[in-house]
């Protein structure tokens, strides 16, 4: 799975003032993310706003981006969910033809326990005709996938080809890395974490503040995989506040703010989020000023 190396970005959805999907702001922020060296798109991740989006508008999202890119980068798409049976009948329905991967979080809101969600992506592995990122970010699934959990997958099923950590959980790295069979790919979720993920062995990130710097972004994974960590370094603390800024009213309203402040979209987000404070968007562009 070489497509997963390096930066791939998770794509915010842009919505018009009455809600509608704003496909033409979609389309400057993928060739934005193209243009300046992202290496992969992942469309509708949580950051896509997706738990807010109909069947349909899923669907219509994702037939818009494989079409825009029309093959230019490799495209995953995020499919995910408490609700097992319905994720592996999504699974199912997806016309795959222009993705190398799904994306797929680990169950939210129930809680499930290690074996619950072991059936769990042991359902959607056995349903995908399309390699499978498992994605564990505990502090939106209200659950942790361990590091045994995530070895164990990894090793039943070849169609299991990485995992979006997002724990902040070091030592929950390490036990991947070292356990993990060969080809396994760990990747960062968490934009501050890149560099030291990647220094233990990590391939890359899905990024949020991507949508709005993606040249920044994939130059430091670039330099991260080249062993350059001194200039990684660099650029890993400029992103350091804007990136705090992103996520301090709620993901992806901070990043949304941003993208329209560079003329792509509008910061409209659908409920329950809401745009970040006047308070913030101060911040965010007193920030931006600095970064230039």
């Amino acid at each position: 799975m070489n497509e997963l190396h390096g930066a791939g970005v998770a794509l915010v959805t842009p919505f018009n003032a009455e809600g509608s999907i704003d496909f033409e702001a979609l389309a400057q922020l993928i060739e934005l993310q193209i243009n300046e060296g992202m290496n992969y798109l992942v469309s509708l991740g949580t950051t896509g706003e997706v738990a807010t989006l109909s069947k349909e508008e899923r669907k219509r999202i994702w037939d818009f981006t494989a079409k825009q890119v029309n093959g230019r980068v490799p495209l995953v798409a995020g499919i995910g969910g408490n609700h097992t049976a319905e994720i592996v009948t999504q699974v199912q329905e997806f016309d795959h033809s222009a993705y190398c991967a799904i994306l797929s979080v680990s169950p939210y809101y129930n809680k499930p326990t290690q074996e619950g969600i072991y059936q769990h992506y042991k359902a959607i592995a056995t349903a995908s005709k399309l390699p499978v990122i498992l994605y564990n970010v505990p502090g939106r699934t209200g659950s942790n996938m361990t590091a045994e959990t995530t070895i164990r997958l990894a090793k039943d099923f070849d169609n299991i080809v990485a995992i979006k950590e997002a724990s902040a959980n070091f030592a929950q790295f390490s036990a991947i890395m070292r356990d993990k069979p060969e080809g396994f790919l760990l990747i960062s979720g968490d934009d501050p974490a890149t560099l030291p993920m990647m220094a233990l062995g990590a391939v890359g990130i899905i990024s949020v503040v991507g949508n709005a710097y993606p040249a920044k972004v994939a130059t430091l994974s670039r330099l991260c995989a080249e062993g350059n960590y001194a200039d990684a370094r660099q650029i890993h603390n400029e992103l350091l506040e804007i990136t705090d800024l992103c996520f301090i009213e709620g993901n992806p309203a901070g990043v949304k703010y941003i993208l329209q402040q560079k003329g792509i979209g509008r910061d409209h987000v659908r409920l329950p989020l809401v745009p970040v404070s006047v308070r913030t968007q101060q911040a965010i562009e007193q920030e931006m000023k600095t970064l230039g």
